[in-house]
């Protein structure tokens, strides 16, 4: 998975070369919306669908509805206007949208490429119907890192609909409530503002479970007694994906796979399997018939083990699927079952007991076996499958729990992966039997790798225990304690690879061997690598299996900030003369860098301290933001030049805080009321550099000149670095040339 980030990164670093100018000047709009409804008429008091279509160009995605929004990404959302014509039914549901476990922000998201579509279903209350509202959405590309969001209205009325004046008897009542509740209320708020009213809805049962720490909405009884001009939500929330982007979906399947294989060729290498090999492919070789039948014989016994546990992994993702990784993603009592389970496996693995499956089974499998002829040789092979349980079922079992939060076709692809690389030796040692001669002999070193599995499996257990812990704030694992169990852990399978630590099912060991040593280097080297992260060094490299940084406790990146004057106002950004930032209280720049989020106050700070400004437009659902300031901003360079050279402006494009009155505004780009935030300053984009991607740096001075051609994703330090310095460097000029 790490190798296939970093081809990630590697891929769009060079594309940006490549599309970098004309990302400067663009305002692009990679969706294109569309409205329909589910039949064209209906009676007063009858439901319909109204439908919601999006065109998707090409290597773009968009984010979908149904996921937690304090993942991250920004999920689409849908507000109705209130209106006594129509009701609101349930839930605004996407159609089959795509599903993806992303490690930057140690979730899962739902996404659609190439069209999606969403549905609202309504009762019609009143002939002249009107349903108005608007949406807000986010699309991204990982050709060259783009994500932008965008927000637009919506209007369905009599010309989509044709509702004929005859009420069904179900609506009569509804009617009338409307009528009474509406003089209520209008007299009530006749002097009101527009207020938006969140919808509840009730959530199914494994949207529930996933749903602990999130919101769900649903339609209210009285919906139909609401004012036209009020806003109601209808955001959905909650679901767990599973796919990948276009753009990188297949790869990490792929992974995946890859991931699976090694597993197979590791179950291969214990001490029930590996002796079988030479056993059933002599078998194979030395039966009646000719070498050609043996050799399709055993050619049908290997196809026989990749059916089995192909056929296990199916049943596993018709078990589960979409809904059923949702639940387990999320939810505590899965995450603590499977360290439970892990646990046990790490247990059985040191030779703690041994799991094994009844031996009733056993007989009755391998009295089918012994019948001979094609039905035999499938039988053999589940026999196979059933013998080596002890051993491979613990790893079975870990490919299975990893797939199942994820994509349904996962399990499938895990267990082919993981049959093919067990069943290739058999009908390759058939074809070839004089390689036979060639296998090592068995012995302790089977023991021995079932003891270090045994290790690995105990530091993954710690992974669902982790993501439990994260998800409902218990505070067991915070990532000091984590490290330091991992730590632990590899430390000692260490010294048992090198013979300093003994089970009591292994062999002695007069001596180690080179490839013993040399695990016990790559082992050591792991955990010297891990012990900085004691201290709050990022592990980048782990950072998706690891907690948040934020639950470390001591942290000396934190601490040196705070002993170099951190605690400041605004540390090396401002001095004592610059005021404190507006919504410092929620919004926070990384690497504890100080700076505002509101370009007023940045400018203003930057002529006081002769600064130029450094503004970075970002957002919170935007993911390559946060590769850019983890990757990049993170260098030490980098950071050195952000403290001591700038002022720093981070505008939000995303966020939804309101402005106050005072500041609303309508935009001479497309017309609208700008009231919040995100809208405010996603409109400063695209009016000042019309742009409208992120993330996008700016440096410009007091003035809002800008002294370089800005940037965008560019994950290359040294460019980075280069760009700041051409902007000091073209702020000192101005300042001279003004000087004179």
């Amino acid at each position: 998975m790490i190798i296939t980030i970093m081809l990630r990164r590697l891929l769009a670093t060079l594309l940006f070369f490549i599309t970098a100018f004309a990302v400067q000047a663009q305002v692009l709009k990679p969706a294109s919306w569309s409205y329909d409804v589910s039949k064209k008429q209906v009676a007063v008091g009858e439901e319909v669908e109204l439908i919601f279509n999006v065109k998707i160009d090409k290597d773009w995605y968009l984010y979908s509805s149904d996921f937690d929004p304090d993942l991250g990404p920004m999920v689409t959302t849908f507000t109705f206007q209130k209106h006594p014509s129509y009701q609101l039914v349930g839930k605004i549901v996407p159609i089959k949208p795509k599903k993806k476990y992303d490690e930057l922000w140690e979730g899962e998201y739902t996404y659609f490429t190439g069209t999606a579509q969403f549905r609202q279903k309504i009762r019609v209350l009143q002939p002249d119907l009107l349903v108005k509202g608007e949406y807000e959405y986010q699309v991204c590309t990982d050709v060259d890192g783009r994500c932008i969001p965008f927000d637009d209205t919506f209007s369905f009325t009599n010309k989509q609909i044709t509702v004929s004046g005859t009420a069904t008897p179900a609506a009569k009542p509804a009617q009338e409530a409307a009528k009474k509740n509406t003089v209520e209320q209008q007299q009530a708020q006749q002097h009101q503002q527009k207020e938006e009213v969140p919808v509840e809805e009730v959530p199914d049962l494994a949207t529930a479970a996933a749903s602990a720490s999130s919101d769900s909405v649903v339609a209210p009884p009285a919906a139909a007694s609401l004012n036209e001009g009020d806003a109601v939500s209808a955001t959905t929330i909650a679901a767990i994906p599973d796919e990948a982007p276009a753009t990188a979906g297949g790869e990490s399947l792929w992974a995946f796979m890859l991931v699976a294989f090694g597993s197979g060729l590791v179950a291969l290498l214990t001490p029930c399997v590996f002796p079988m090999v030479p056993m059933t492919v002599s078998f194979f070789t030395s039966s009646g018939g000719s070498r050609a039948q043996g050799i399709l014989k055993a050619a049908v016994y290997g196809l026989s083990i990749i059916a089995i546990y192909t056929l296990i992994g199916t049943i596993v993702a018709r078990l589960f699927g979409a809904d059923g990784a949702n639940f387990i993603s999320t939810h505590w009592l899965p995450n603590v079952l499977f360290f439970l389970i892990f646990l046990v496996f790490a247990m059985s693995f040191f030779g703690m007991f041994e799991i094994t499956l009844p031996s009733s089974w056993l007989t009755k499998v391998d009295s089918q076996a012994d019948k001979g002829g094609w039905i035999g040789v499938f039988f053999m092979a589940f026999t196979l499958a059933l013998v080596s349980f002890s051993c491979t079922g613990p790893i079975v079992g870990s490919i299975l729990v990893a797939s199942a939060g994820g994509e349904t076709i996962r399990p499938i692809v895990g267990m082919f992966g993981f049959s093919l690389a067990f069943a290739l030796p058999f009908t390759l040692f058939a074809v070839f039997p004089s390689w036979l001669s060639g296998l090592p002999k068995s012995g302790g070193w089977l023991n021995s790798v079932k003891v270090v599995l045994g290790f690995i499996e105990l530091a993954l257990a710690l992974k669902f225990l982790s993501v439990a812990d994260q998800v409902y704030h218990w505070g067991i694992l915070d990532r000091e304690v984590y490290l330091a169990l991992w730590i632990v852990i590899f430390t000692l399978m260490g010294f048992y690879l090198l013979g300093k630590l003994k089970f009591s099912h292994d062999s002695d060991l007069k001596y180690v061997s080179v490839p013993r040593l040399f695990f016990a280097i790559l082992t050591f080297g792991f955990v010297v690598y891990l012990i900085p992260g004691l201290f709050g060094a990022p592990l980048k490299a782990l950072a998706g299996y690891l907690p948040p940084q934020t639950t470390q406790d001591f942290d000396l990146n934190t601490i040196a900030r705070q002993g170099g004057g951190g605690t400041a106002v605004l540390a090396a950004n401002t001095n004592e003369n610059c005021e404190p930032p507006k919504y410092g209280d929620f919004l926070h720049l990384p690497h504890g860098l100080q700076g505002y989020f509101d370009l007023e106050q940045a400018k203003k700070c930057a002529a006081e301290q002769g600064k130029p400004i450094f503004i970075d437009f970002t957002g919170h659902g935007c993911v390559n933001c946060r590769e850019m300031e983890q990757n990049v901003w993170s260098d030490p360079e980098v950071l050195k030049r952000l403290r001591e050279d700038y002022v720093i402006a981070a505008l939000y494009v995303d966020d939804r805080t309101e402005l106050p009155e005072s500041e609303w505004y309508t935009s001479d780009y497309d017309g609208k009321e700008k009231k919040t935030i995100g809208k405010k300053y996603a409109d400063y984009q695209i009016t000042k550099f019309n742009v409208n991607a992120q993330p996008y740096y700016v440096l410009m001075d007091e003035n809002e000149n800008v002294l370089v051609k800005p940037i965008a994703y560019d994950l290359n330090v040294n460019n980075f670095v280069e760009f700041l310095d051409a902007g000091v460097e073209a702020y000192n000029n101005k300042q001279q040339v003004a000087q004179k």
